[in-house]
């Protein structure tokens, strides 16, 4: 299946899971196990260079950890590196000032600064995480961007 058909059956997906998990009590551990084994499968068969949705349409929040490994790796001082790319959000959070990130290459879909890339891009799409129950708002925003989102909780929604 193809990405874009993929980002269509999400449309699916995110109203069913939405009714799903609102009625459904999974919770800690087996909610975990659930969203791990099918995160383990989704990445086994999708390759995020194929993709890059996530890179070419949302921005990660950039911690000041981020922004300072960033910086130093670019050889720019953080005041430089926040004010060529970056903003505060209304949550007071810096984020990319433009989508797609400047950092994708669009060749390739490879990310120019992967092995210094912020801790939101590193634990993108966040589906391996503890405690799933605690950001189901944000695993079905992340429904709309990622074919791998979709193909797990698919999964979770229909096996259980």
């Amino acid at each position: 299946m193809k990405y874009g058909d993929i980002l269509t059956k999400g449309i699916k997906v995110k109203e069913d899971s939405a009714k799903f998990f609102k009625n459904n009590k999974l919770k800690g551990k087996k909610l975990d196990q659930l969203f791990h084994a099918e995160h383990d499968k989704a990445f086994a068969k999708i390759d995020c260079l194929d993709c890059a949705n996530c890179c070419k349409t949302t921005s990660p929040i950039f911690r000041d950890i981020d922004i300072k490994r960033i910086s130093k790796n670019l050889r720019t001082s953080e005041k430089n590196f926040i004010s060529d790319y970056l903003h505060l959000d209304e949550d007071q959070d810096y984020v990319l000032n433009s989508s797609p990130c400047a950092f994708l290459d669009h060749d390739t879909n490879k990310c120019n600064i992967y092995d210094v890339r912020p801790l939101a891009c590193r634990e993108y799409p966040h589906t391996d995480r503890k405690n799933m129950h605690q950001i189901m708002g944000l695993t079905q925003k992340n429904l709309d961007v990622c074919p791998a989102v979709i193909e797990i909780v698919d999964k979770i929604v229909i096996n259980s």
